[in-house]
C-alpha cells in the first residue's frame, strides 16, 4: 500500500479497502477447505452448463422420443445432485470394515431382520427382510391375493414402521385400494362394506381404522399404463420430497405386465425385459426394495400340480434373471373349494440371490382380504379388533 501510495497508484487499483479484501483470497493452509469448496461448486456449475447444453442439443435431434429425452434429462440433473454427497468409488478396506461391523452386530442378535420387515415372522426369518436395492417379484394366478398381500406389507411398513411407501396401482383405483386397506385394518367384512350392510358395531372399528391409516406414510399413484420411465421420474420426485431422517423405504408396483416399455419394442417379451431391467435399475438408484407384482402364465392351469414354477413367469424369462427374490402365492382353495382349510396359504420363495429358498405358511381371511401368520389363525375372528396390530 505504501509503494502504491508513493507512486500515486493506490486509488487506481481500488484503494486500501480492495487490498484488504485481497488478503482473504491469498492461498494458505488454513484456507484450503474454503478454496476446495469453491472448486467443487464451480465443477457442479460446469456440469450443469454441460448438461443443459446436451439437453438443448438432444431436444433438437430426432434420435430419441420425448419420454426418453425427459428421462435422460432428469437422470443427468439428478446425477449431478447425487455427486455432491455420494462418491462413485469406495475403497475395499472401507467396504470390508463395514461388512465386519455388520457381522458383529448380527452375531449379537442372531436371526435379526437386517432389511425392511414385511410384517410376517416366518417370511422375515427366511429373507431377513427386504434388502435395499432388491427387486422382489411377487407372482400368482388371478384370485390368489397378490394385491391383498402387497397391501398388508405396505400397511405394516408405512403405518407400523412409519416408513414412507409408494404404491403404483396400474389396475385398481385409489378408492378401491383405500377401501381394502380400511377393511383390513378394521377387520370388517369387505362384502358388508361394499354392499352397505354394516352393523352398528362395525362403525367404531372403521372410524378408528381410518384414524390410524390417516397417519400412514403411504403414497398412492393410480395412473394407468405407466411406462418404466414414468415410474422412475415419479419415484425420484417422491424420494426427493422425503426427509433425510425418514427416506422412501419401499416401492410397490401392481402389476408389472400393465406397465409399458420404452419406444417401440419388437415383441412383448423384449418390452417386459426392458421393464424388469428398468425396475431393477431404479431399485439400485434409489437404494430401496421394489416389490413388483406379476402375473403367471396359463401353463399352471394345465398341470395336475398347480404350484407355480419359475418357468411360469409370464412373457419374459428376464423377470427371473433381473429379480433378486421371486415369490409365489398359492392357495389351495382357489382350485379346491371343498378343502378343509380354506385359509391355508403358501408363500413359495423360489429364488433368493443371497439366501435360501423354501416355503412359508400363512393364513388368509378372505372377508378381511388380509393375511396373517399361521400362529395367529386361532385368534382371528370377525369380531376381532385391530388396535394391537394383530397379524403383524
Amino acid at each position: 500500500a505504501d509503494r502504491l501510495r508513493k507512486k500515486d497508484e493506490l486509488d487506481n487499483v481500488g484503494g486500501l479497502e480492495y487490498l484488504s479484501l485481497l488478503e482473504d483470497y491469498v492461498p494458505t493452509a488454513t484456507a484450503v477447505s474454503h478454496h476446495a469448496k469453491i472448486l467443487r461448486e464451480k465443477k457442479i456449475l460446469r456440469d450443469l452448463i454441460q448438461t443443459a447444453t446436451d439437453i438443448v442439443s438432444n431436444s433438437y435431434s430426432d434420435k430419441d422420443d420425448v419420454d426418453t429425452l425427459l428421462d435422460k434429462a432428469e437422470q443427468s440433473i439428478f446425477g449431478i445432485s447425487e455427486k455432491r454427497t455420494k462418491p462413485s468409488f469406495f475403497k475395499l478396506t472401507d467396504v470390508i470394515k463395514e461388512n465386519v461391523s455388520s457381522l458383529e452386530k448380527r452375531s449379537m442378535e442372531p436371526g435379526m431382520v437386517t432389511g425392511l420387515s414385511c410384517g410376517f415372522t416366518d417370511l422375515n426369518n427366511m429373507t431377513a427382510g427386504f434388502q435395499p436395492s432388491d427387486l422382489i417379484i411377487l407372482a400368482a394366478r388371478p384370485s390368489m391375493g397378490k394385491t391383498s398381500f402387497a397391501l398388508d406389507i405396505a400397511r405394516f411398513v408405512s403405518l407400523h414402521e412409519g416408513i414412507p411407501t409408494a404404491i403404483f396401482s396400474l389396475e385398481m383405483s385409489k378408492q378401491q385400494l383405500g377401501l381394502r386397506l380400511l377393511c383390513s385394518e378394521a377387520r370388517v367384512d369387505s362384502q358388508k362394506v361394499r354392499t352397505g350392510y354394516l352393523a352398528k358395531s362395525d362403525w367404531p372399528k372403521l372410524h378408528e381404522a381410518g384414524r390410524r391409516l390417516s397417519e400412514a406414510k403411504m403414497f398412492i399413484d393410480d395412473s394407468a399404463a405407466l411406462s418404466v420411465l414414468d415410474v422412475r421420474a415419479r419415484a425420484r420426485r417422491l424420494a426427493a420430497e422425503q426427509p433425510s431422517e425418514k427416506p422412501l423405504g419401499l416401492i410397490i408396483i401392481d402389476y408389472l405386465q400393465l406397465m409399458q416399455g420404452r419406444g417401440n419394442p419388437e415383441s412383448r417379451q423384449l418390452e417386459v425385459s426392458d421393464i424388469s431391467r428398468g425396475l431393477k435399475a431404479l431399485a439400485k438408484e434409489l437404494n430401496v426394495p421394489i416389490l413388483a407384482l406379476s402375473q403367471l402364465s396359463r401353463a399352471v392351469e394345465s398341470r395336475t400340480d398347480k404350484h407355480p414354477l419359475l418357468s411360469d413367469l409370464r412373457e419374459s424369462g428376464s423377470i427371473e434373471q433381473d429379480a433378486d427374490v421371486v415369490m409365489f402365492i398359492y392357495r389351495e382353495v382357489v382350485y379346491n373349494p371343498e378343502t378343509d382349510d380354506p385359509g391355508k396359504t403358501e408363500i413359495l420363495v423360489r429364488k433368493q440371490r443371497n439366501g435360501p429358498i423354501g416355503d412359508v405358511r400363512l393364513h388368509f381371511e378372505s372377508q378381511f382380504t388380509r393375511f396373517f401368520d399361521r400362529t395367529e389363525r386361532d385368534v382371528v375372528s370377525p369380531e376381532a379388533g385391530s388396535a394391537d396390530f394383530g397379524g403383524f
